[in-house]
Formats: C-alpha cells, structure tokens, sequence
C-alpha cells in the first residue's frame, strides 16, 4: 500500500502508541482520522498533524459510525490502527473480595468489543473500495499484548481483553480475504506511554531493565514503525506480532 493519499483512522490517537501512529502516517503523506476520547488533546494533534479529530467511544455503534463516515468523507479509507483501550487491575479475589464484574465488563467491552466494532464498521467501508494494484482494499492492525501469552497477577481482565484480540485476528483475516482487506494485531510488551509514566522513576527504570535487549521501554516510535511497515507489506495477514524485546513477563 501507498501511505501517501490514503485516509487512516487510529483509535486512542490522542496519546501514546495511537499518537506517535497518527503523526507517523501523516508525515508520510497519510490524511488521518483520530478517534479518542481526550477531546482537547485529540483536536491539538489533529490540527498539528492537518487530520480530523471526532470524539468516540469505541464501544459505541454510533460514536464509531460517525468516525468511519468522516474517514470516508476525505477520500480511501484503507488503513485503521485499534490504539484505545483501558488497562485495570484487580486480583479475581482481593482483600475487599471478588473482583468487581462491572471492571470486568468495561475492560472487555472497551479493549475487545470497542476493537471488532472499529473493525467491522472500516471493513464494511473498506469492501467498497475500488481495489488497489494489489487487489487489497485496506487493511486492520489491532492493539494486543504479551498479557495475552504472559498476564501478570491482577490482570485477569486486561489479559482476557488482548487474549481475545489475539484469537481473532485469524478468523477476521479469513472472513475479509474475499474482500482483499488484510487483519494483523501488535502485541507489545513493556512501553513507554502516559499509563506507565504514571508510575516512579524507580519501577520505569526496574521495567525497562526487565527487557532482554534492547533493555529499555518501547517507544510510540516503534509501534507506529512497525504499523507502516504492516501497511506497506501485503504478505502479513492473519498474524500477531510481538513487538517486546524477547521480554516474558512474571506473576508480577
């Protein structure tokens, strides 16, 4: 695929992983689309970056139909980036008792359901398209984790969520391969974003020295790295790449 000229949508493009995507895909000629729940900061890099901001909830039909009818409105949509999603954390039975259903819930149905609802709804736009030299008409990259393979104590919902993003990211594959639109996730390891700069200096530093080599924190700059080169080569489909150093994380 050609960046250039193509209409993108990145979820979560307001911050993080999403952010560094979104400023990637337009500094190579790409018109992007940020969906996010963080208005104000989501209209700065939109403006920075000459795209389109619309506030979304991902898990929301129409909150992301309203995202797909302005990413068709500036041209193809050939390319959407799931960056959205929440990362709570709970023990299935804590000091004050079971975990709270409700956290469970939300966390599925903003990482996974949030995630299938951005994909089925470009999809159905993208099928439409005129295809390219190639024959592909766009193509989906989803947001897992190495909680999917590898989650941490406290992290039942969040590794369910990015589980769930793993399992289909084949099905979805097959499904749209009549329609020559390809699926991929990322799943990252340890990286260096707003959530985790949250935390001390003293556990970044003890969580970037955890990471085999390179030993420091993934960078927005490696996500959106990897994302264009998933744009560009039309042999990845169907498959999940880790992106974490070899990390393999602990119980905790």
């Amino acid at each position: 695929m050609e960046i250039a000229g193509k209409v993108f949508i990145v979820t979560g493009g307001a911050s993080g992983l999403g952010e560094g995507t979104a400023r990637m895909l337009a500094s190579k000629g790409g018109k992007v689309v940020i969906a996010d729940m963080q208005a104000d900061k989501g209209e700065v890099v939109a403006q920075a970056i000459g795209g389109a901001f619309v506030k979304c909830d991902v898990s929301s039909e129409a909150d992301a139909q309203a995202v797909v009818a302005c990413a068709t409105g500036l041209g193809k949509l050939m390319g959407l980036v799931n960056c959205a999603g929440i990362a709570p954390a709970e023990k299935t039975v804590g000091k004050t008792g079971p975990h709270a259903l409700a956290l469970f819930s939300k966390c599925i149905s903003v990482n996974l359901i949030g995630s299938f609802n951005m994909i089925r709804l470009a999809a159905d736009a993208m099928s439409k398209n005129v295809p390219e030299s190639t024959g592909e008409r766009g193509v989906l990259i989803s947001t897992a984790s190495v909680a999917a393979y590898d989650g941490q104590i406290g992290q039942a919902a969040y590794s369910a969520s990015k589980g769930g993003i793993v399992g289909m990211t084949l099905p979805i594959a097959r499904d749209l391969a009549r329609s020559g639109i390809r699926n991929m996730t990322i799943a990252p390891g340890i990286f260096g974003t707003p959530m985790l700069f949250s935390f001390p200096q003293e556990v970044q530093d003890a969580l970037a020295a955890s990471v085999p080599f390179p030993s420091r924190l993934g960078t927005p700059q490696d996500y959106a790295k990897l994302a264009v080169h998933i744009f560009e080569n039309d042999m990845l489909n169907g498959e999940v790449i880790r992106l974490d150093g070899a990390i393999r994380l602990a119980p905790r």
